[in-house]
C-alpha cells in the first residue's frame, strides 16, 4: 500500500468525516463564501478526480480533508475539469462553499497539514459567488512528456511516458500546428462512461489556440492550449502524432483524420502517466 493510500484511509476512517455526506439545501443556504483553491497533485495513486465509492480520488480526498479542517458540512468541491486516473496537475482550480470564518490564506497551511503529500494546495482566495472553475474558464493548457532515452530513472518513471523507440521528431514538430483553430474533434474524443448517452449529443467542437512539440534534454514534450478538451482528447492526439512520427501516417492523413470525425481513424490512447493539467485561465 502506498503512503497516499494509507493517508487516504486514515482520513476516510475519521469519525468527523461522514462517508459521502451531502449537505442539505438548508445547510447550503448558510454557505456564503466561495473559496477558490489552486492544487498540484501527483495522480499516480488516484482513480482520477471524480468521486468513486470504493477507490481513492482527488475530489474525495480533498472533500474529506475540508470536512476535517473546517469542522462542519461542505459540498464536494468543484474542479475546472475531471482529470483521469494517473493524470497529474500543476494548476488545477477548485472551489468549495463554506460559512466558516477561517481566512482563505490560512487554508493553504491548514489543508496541507492534513492532505497526503501527493496533493498540495498552492493558493487559496475568496472568489465571487458566480465564479465556477469549469464554467468560468477561458482556456486550459495541457502538457504531455515523452522520455526518449533508453533507460528511464525509476524516480521519473511515474511522471513520463517512456518511449525510446525511433521517431521522426522533426516531422511531429512541423505538423503540430495543423490542429490549431476551431474544429470538430470527434476523431480524438473517447466516449465518457460517466456522462452516458447524452455525451453523444454534445458538441465536439473546440478551439485550439496553440499546439506544439519541443525537445528538452531527454524529453519530447507536447503542449496544447485550448478553449476546452474532450474526454481523452490530448492523449488521443499524442497517440496520433506518434503514428506520424513512426511514419505510419502523413501530415495529409492527420488532416483527413480530423475531418473524418471518426474515433477509429485516429491513433491509440497513450498512457496517463505523462499527462499534466498545467493551468486554467479566466
Amino acid at each position: 500500500m502506498t503512503v497516499s493510500q494509507v493517508r487516504f484511509r486514515k482520513i476516510q476512517a475519521a469519525e468527523e468525516v461522514p462517508k459521502n455526506r451531502v449537505c442539505s439545501n438548508k445547510e447550503l443556504l448558510t454557505m456564503g463564501r466561495n473559496i477558490k483553491l489552486v492544487l498540484a497533485y501527483d495522480g499516480t495513486a488516484y482513480h482520477g478526480w471524480q468521486m468513486q465509492p470504493k477507490h481513492p480520488t482527488i475530489q474525495k480526498t480533498l472533500h474529506q480533508t475540508l470536512w476535517r479542517v473546517l469542522g462542519g458540512p461542505t459540498q464536494p468541491p468543484h474542479a475546472s475539469g475531471r482529470t483521469d486516473a494517473g493524470v497529474h496537475a500543476l494548476g488545477q482550480v477548485v472551489t468549495f462553499l463554506t460559512d466558516k470564518p477561517i481566512p482563505a490564506a490560512n487554508l493553504v497551511m491548514a489543508l496541507n497539514d492534513v492532505l497526503p503529500a501527493d496533493i498540495r494546495v498552492l493558493s487559496a482566495e475568496e472568489a465571487s459567488a458566480n465564479f465556477h472553475p469549469r464554467d468560468s474558464a477561458k482556456a486550459k493548457t495541457y502538457r504531455y512528456r515523452l522520455f526518449r532515452s533508453e533507460i528511464c530513472s525509476p524516480f521519473l518513471a511515474r511522471f513520463v511516458n517512456h518511449y525510446p523507440y525511433p521517431l521522426d521528431e522533426a516531422a511531429m514538430i512541423a505538423v503540430a500546428g495543423l490542429i490549431e483553430g476551431e474544429h470538430d474533434f470527434t476523431s480524438f474524443a473517447a466516449a465518457d462512461p460517466e456522462k452516458g448517452l447524452e455525451d453523444e449529443d454534445r458538441s465536439k467542437v473546440r478551439t485550439i489556440f496553440s499546439s506544439a512539440w519541443r525537445r528538452e534534454g531527454d524529453e519530447l514534450i507536447y503542449e496544447v492550449r485550448g478553449s476546452g478538451f474532450l474526454h481523452h482528447m490530448v492523449r488521443n492526439l499524442v497517440g496520433t502524432f506518434l503514428l506520424l512520427g513512426r511514419g505510419t501516417i502523413t501530415a495529409k492523413d492527420l488532416k483527413r483524420i480530423l475531418d473524418l470525425k471518426d474515433r477509429s481513424a485516429a491513433g491509440p490512447t497513450v498512457g496517463s502517466e505523462g499527462l499534466y493539467l498545467v493551468n486554467v485561465e479566466y
